[in-house]
């Protein structure tokens, strides 16, 4: 199996897209550079644990990625507040990345007990 076949992987893959275009005009570039940065990492972070040798190691950038979606979240919620994501785009991602912790919590879960 490939980390593209992976429902985590292309989906967080499809937010990180979304929320760099989304953000393509923000002049606030150190916002923008965070918020970029920390979708991105969902989905590099799955790949990369995808394709570690060990569990464990899969495990810990699983956890990384949970740890950013958690990250983005939190940058989700500052940028509505501040006027840089309207409601139903932050509400969107909000619930994509929440069911994107779930997916990893999920998948952590099942490599820990084999």
């Amino acid at each position: 199996m490939r980390f593209e076949k992976l429902d985590a992987w292309r989906r967080s893959a499809r937010l990180s897209a979304d929320v760099y275009k989304y953000m393509s005009n923000n002049r606030d570039f150190g916002f923008r550079d965070q918020i970029t940065r920390s979708a991105l990492s969902i989905p590099c972070n799955i790949a990369e644990g995808f394709e570690r040798g060990s569990t464990r190691e899969r495990a810990n950038f699983w956890y990384y990625a949970k740890g950013s979606a958690g990250e983005l979240r939190t940058q989700i919620y500052i940028g509505q507040e501040i006027g840089y994501l309207d409601r139903n785009t932050a509400q969107r991602w909000i619930k994509e990345s929440t069911e994107l912790s779930r997916i990893l919590h999920a998948m952590i879960q099942g490599i820990r007990h084999r």
